[in-house]
């Protein structure tokens, strides 16, 4: 038996792993430290009213048989929560089919199951720095990886070169980790450069519910020409606080075909062998998201979660640290102070200040240097957790 050699290409551990492993040995060496963690994206405010309504609904269904549920219809998803979502999208002037909404358990899956449907010689191109499952997925099976470089320099918004060789190529905006924003000339210039290339984008829009600027795309598909060359993918864990209700949903176009073959039906057949959906009750809760009373009610965590945001980037504003990030997004991409590599910056921000970020380096080479800080925290722990990072930075 011949195992998949890739993965001896990969990090023994994953970034968030690592980071988790660090914090928990710290954690049982000072038992009374008080540790305020910043780092990994996972959200503190609980789930709205409305989707717990639905929630109590659904369930309630279950327990009877005119309203038990089994195995979903469709793969897809149930045609109730693939209609909510076209609606979505039709508020920001954006005409989708339900037939090109699939219904997943979030976006991490999904972008990495949707690799499936290429082959393994294709070149894939990630910006760097960035979100570690990108790399990692396409690593574990065996595919070429080539960098296009953000920077401060260019706004940690790299724009493509003619002379650039993919196939694939990954795109987040809101950008994790620097929380940067594509406005629509910059999306358009990718969706040129795929259609030159007959190249396919794979947009991560888990962050769209952030842009509070109605000029700025939250969609790729406000971009003339996206549906012949971008599948979105996205999620409500952060919009709605569903990290640990695991929902979200993919676009596969109808347009989008290649090698004379349907990414919409081979996705379709995909999922089909080998997805049996998400759960109807989860179904139920996302329908109650798109809600005018849900939309409204998720969009004050969002608004709970920007004004953390300002809080830290007011910090650093004080301070005078150089940063990205904070306003459309929940990441605050930050210099690391005093000249420190990103894991020693972590070490010390740990050890002296009892918080926990993300070093930079974990997102890739142009990371380093930097540093991640969220603004999923509760009001008051962001406050003190700056107000000691404050204290440290002003010692270096």
């Amino acid at each position: 038996m011949r195992i998949n050699e890739n993965y001896r290409n990969i990090q023994d551990s994953y970034l968030f792993s690592t980071v988790g492993k660090k914090v928990a040995a710290y954690a049982a060496s000072h038992p009374d430290a008080r540790i305020i963690r910043l780092g990994i994206g996972d959200v503190t405010r609980p789930l709205c009213p409305a989707v717990i309504d639905a929630l109590h609904r659904a369930v309630s269904e279950m327990g009877t048989p005119e309203g038990f549920h089994g195995y979903i219809p469709s793969e897809q998803g149930y045609p109730f929560l693939r209609e909510a979502v076209a609606g979505h999208y039709a508020e920001r002037g954006v005409t989708l089919s339900p037939e090109e909404i699939f219904i997943s358990d979030g976006a991490k899956s999904d972008l990495g199951n949707l690799l499936d449907l290429f082959d393994a010689d294709n070149t894939v191109l990630i910006p760097d720095p960035v979100y570690p499952a990108y790399v990692d997925a396409n690593v574990m099976a065996g595919r070429r990886v080539r960098y296009v470089d953000a920077t401060p320099d260019n706004g940690f918004l790299p724009l493509p070169d003619a002379d650039l060789d993919a196939d694939l190529v990954y795109i987040c905006s809101p950008n994790n980790p620097t929380g940067a924003v594509y406005d629509h000339a910059g999306l358009a210039a990718w969706v040129d450069y795929a259609l030159r290339r007959g190249a396919l984008l794979l947009f991560d829009a888990a962050y769209e519910a952030f842009v509070s600027d109605p000029a700025l795309p939250r969609t790729i598909y406000e971009v003339e020409g996206a549906r012949s060359c971008a599948i979105e993918i996205c999620s409500l864990s952060k919009t709605a606080g569903f990290t640990g209700t695991r929902c979200g949903y993919t676009i596969v176009p109808r347009e989008l075909k290649f090698g004379g073959m349907s990414l919409n039906a081979m996705w379709l057949r995909r999922q089909s062998t080998k997805f049996n959906g998400v759960p109807y009750i989860v179904q139920r809760a996302a329908e109650a998201v798109f809600t005018p009373e849900g939309w409204s009610q998720c969009m004050e965590s969002i608004d709970y979660y920007r004004e953390n945001a300002r809080i830290i980037a007011g910090t650093l504003d004080e301070l005078g640290i150089f940063y990205t990030g904070g306003i459309h997004s929940p990441y605050i991409w930050l210099r690391c102070p005093g000249g420190l590599d990103s894991w020693a910056f972590f070490d010390l921000l740990l050890e002296k200040a009892n918080v926990v970020g993300t070093p930079g380096a974990g997102f890739g080479v142009n990371g380093e240097g930097f540093f991640r800080l969220t603004a999923f925290g509760q009001r008051e722990s962001t406050r003190e957790a700056m107000q000691r990072f404050a204290d440290l930075a002003r010692t270096l």
